[in-house]
């Protein structure tokens, strides 16, 4: 089986958020699956299958290091990127399409995850030591922080252990942008998942997108953002909100491809 490595959301190697892609030629077993992705230890890896008809949307999965995930971006984007940009994938949450763009960006068609307030909870002051907290919200799968500034964002060290301890798929602290043509920074954490940070997440620019236009009373049919994953890899995610559905754009660079042998 072919297998590859790709920087996601990034037009340079080595920044971005790394993933894992595997090509099969049918569907394998979940457990052999979670093995491969906990061997090599990326955020997310991605399983596509590659054998079937043209025409039909090709079922992808995707797996942290310790357990199957219902979305991911930057894996998918790392898929298609590996494929050739154009593709159509069936996946749990739904099927996603892919459009390559003639500046060498690809679009993904992904749904929104739209977030309520909630109060903040205990566990979320605790593990984020020296952000301000201004806000909570809870979206489908992960609690939004507001802080009060960028720079909060970019200095925070998380207490992992008190982020386990909130029952979500992971949590984003966010803070209006601090640069020209950066509309918000944002760092997500997911320990609950396997992954204490996430380089750059597609799937929190989903909910980040629709949170942020709300907040700043703009049209959620027809608004663009310019997001800024401000991990110590760094990434930059573009978003177009439509409504229910929200395009990502990114980049992406394959370092590495070879033979999966096990």
């Amino acid at each position: 089986m072919r297998a590859f490595v790709v920087d996601s959301f990034t037009d340079s190697a080595f920044s971005g958020n790394p993933a894992g892609v595997v090509l099969l030629d049918a569907p394998a077993e979940v457990e052999w699956m979670q093995s491969v992705a906990a061997e090599l230890q990326h955020s997310e890896t991605a399983f596509v299958v590659v054998g079937g008809p043209g025409d039909e949307p090709k079922p992808l999965r995707w797996f942290t290091p310790t357990t199957e995930v219902p979305l991911c971006g930057h894996a998918t984007l790392a898929t298609a990127h590996v494929l050739g940009g154009d593709q159509r994938f069936d996946t749990r949450g739904g099927v996603l399409t892919c459009t390559a763009q003639a500046d060498g960006w690809i679009e993904m068609d992904f749904p929104v995850d739209r977030a309520e307030p909630v109060e903040p909870p205990e566990a979320l002051a605790a593990g984020l030591p020296g952000i301000t907290i201004e806000e909570a919200a809870q979206g489908e799968t992960k609690v939004l922080a507001l802080a009060a500034s960028a720079a909060e964002v970019r200095a925070v060290r998380p207490d992992f252990e008190a982020l386990a301890e909130i029952p979500s798929g992971g949590v984003i602290v966010t803070a209006p942008g601090d640069r020209p043509g950066i509309d918000f920074v944002s760092r997500v954490f997911a320990p609950q998942v396997g992954i204490p940070e996430d380089p750059v997440t597609g799937s929190a620019h989903c909910l980040l997108a629709n949170w942020w236009a709300v907040q700043l009373g703009r049209d959620e049919h027809d608004t663009t953002f310019v997001g800024e994953q401000a991990s110590q890899r760094g990434g930059i995610v573009q978003m177009a909100l439509r409504g229910h559905r929200v395009g990502l754009r990114g980049r992406a660079v394959t370092v590495l491809r070879g033979e999966l042998l096990a």
